[in-house]
């Protein structure tokens, strides 16, 4: 049977956050001294510039690992380096942000730990690395899965995280339908058969968060986003394992939050969490064996998904967003806008199998 590799996140219990703060420090330490050599190198006094690779800054750090009182390894520092390398390059800059350590200054970094695979070993119910054992709330069951690379991660209320890749057997799906899928701002996600994702988690909370934010209650602030965050990733969560069960194809329409965001529907294009939900979809598509493509939606609002045509009558511009049903003039079909758009998606994808077109 096929296997694929799934990200597993379990917590940390609190006790364990001091020894991680710690090792975080660390990192960040290590972080903050290769941007600086790395921002010399690019910017000398004479000669030209050098950009130093992940290689050339892990030479640069040999022998930190073994200074008194650090308790990182080696391995965390060369992913460090690695890391920091990749960023520079993808963001194009000489310099990248500094690293803050503290806790208390409105720049501080969430703290992060990476380790190799085989640096983190579970054992007993705990998770041993550098030396120390931390305790964590297993609810996959680590013991049934070999532990490869991944990190220690902290949010925003220091909770810590424990992240690590693992190889899954692929469970083929049941479903023999296919569904396209219109991703929207009042409705996160329209199916063309079956319930709607509804969303707006934010907006549901947003008096609340409001109130907290004027009083000036940090901690609460915090709360509710995290509840935000939560209730929006179970959401997303449910809402693709259900389509990747009952179906054997899911089309998604390739609308994209980059454009929407500087409008003033920045804050539910946000609050929508298209990304995420696209990415869940692709993932566990791939691990029930199911066809996942992103189609292009071109005037898939606009067109009958019954009669093939664009009559005059269907929402057109801006103006329209505000028309949720309109009827066909060519057909006399009435259509639920998002629903609509749906079936034109799927319409879209079958085409694109149909001409030998399995990826974008």
């Amino acid at each position: 049977m096929n296997t694929t590799t799934k990200t597993l996140q379990l917590r940390i219990k609190d006790k364990h956050a001091r020894v991680l703060r710690q090792m975080a420090r660390e990192v960040n330490q290590v972080w903050n001294h290769i941007n600086e050599v790395s921002a010399k190198a690019a910017r000398p006094y004479f000669g030209p510039p050098k950009y130093l690779s992940g290689y050339d800054l892990q030479k640069l750090t040999a022998g930190y690992s073994k200074c008194e009182g650090v308790a990182v390894g080696s391995g965390t520092v060369q992913l460090v380096c690695v890391e920091y390398a990749t960023r520079r390059r993808q963001f194009k800059k000489m310099r990248l942000n500094w690293r803050v350590s503290n806790p208390k200054s409105a720049k501080y970094s969430l703290g992060w730990i990476p380790f190799k695979i085989g640096h983190a070993k579970y054992k007993a119910g705990q998770i041993h690395f550098a030396g120390h054992h931390f305790s964590l709330w297993d609810s996959y069951g680590l013991s049934k899965y070999e532990l490869r690379s991944g990190s220690f991660s902290e949010d925003s209320r220091g909770r810590w995280y424990f992240n690590v890749a693992v190889e899954v057997q692929c469970q083929p799906t049941q479903g023999t339908a296919a569904v396209g899928i219109d991703l929207g701002l009042k409705e996160c996600a329209t199916p063309s058969a079956g319930k709607k994702l509804e969303g707006r988690w934010y907006r549901q909370h947003e008096q609340e968060l409001a109130k907290a934010q004027r009083a000036r209650k940090k901690k609460r602030v915090k709360a509710i986003n995290a509840k935000i965050k939560n209730q929006r990733k179970n959401d997303l969560h449910k809402f693709s394992t259900t389509m990747v069960q009952n179906n054997a194809a899911i089309f998604v329409g390739d609308v994209a939050s980059a454009k929407l965001v500087k409008t003033n529907m920045a804050k539910s294009t946000l609050d929508a969490g298209w990304a995420m939900l696209k990415t869940m979809l692709g993932n566990k598509s791939r691990q029930a064996g199911v066809v996942f493509e992103v189609v292009n939606e071109a005037y898939s609002t606009q067109t009958c998904s019954c009669c093939g045509a664009i009559p005059a009558s269907s929402p057109k511009g801006r103006a329209g967003l505000r028309i949720r049903e309109w009827t066909c003039s060519e057909c006399g079909t009435t259509h639920d806008r998002d629903v609509n758009a749906a079936r034109n998606i799927l319409a879209a994808g079958h085409r694109r199998l149909a001409a030998g077109i399995p990826v974008l």
